[in-house]
């Protein structure tokens, strides 16, 4: 389809099922209908996002330069604007995904400061122990 096409809300939401898949990223519809077998999270991911705005959700994973080539084969047309729907701004798509970076990096941290404890423990034993 033509990428000057405007879809609009009702179509948004008439076109969620199994049969024909229309998924709203970045102020874009893609039919996304072919490709929800092989989505590596699974179809009930994408399908969660039916008729609503997925932005957030998609960019919350961190989706690789691969996936995000496959869009424009898929791409339906421009959403429409005042539609009542209310869509997630690339900023705050942009801070979700930041935030998201910061609470991984903080698990990380949540394994290595324990057991760099454990290992400083250990050698100060060893060291205590040993000159005795």
């Amino acid at each position: 389809m033509s990428a000057n096409k405007i879809v609009t809300l009702d179509e948004l939401r008439a076109n969620k099922s199994k049969d024909k898949f229309y998924i709203l990223i970045h102020e874009k519809v893609y039919d996304v209908t072919k490709f929800m077998d092989e989505h590596p999270g699974g179809d009930e991911v994408i399908l969660a996002e039916g008729g609503q705005d997925a932005t957030e959700a998609f960019e919350d994973v961190g989706h690789s330069d691969e996936a995000r080539a496959l869009l424009p084969g898929m791409l339906v047309g421009d959403f429409e604007k005042g539609s009542g729907l209310k869509l997630k701004s690339g900023a705050a798509a942009a801070q979700a995904s930041r935030v998201a970076g910061a609470v991984e990096q903080g698990s990380n941290l949540m394994y290595f400061v324990p057991l760099g404890l454990l290992g400083g423990y250990f050698a100060w034993r060893y060291y205590t122990t040993g000159s005795a």
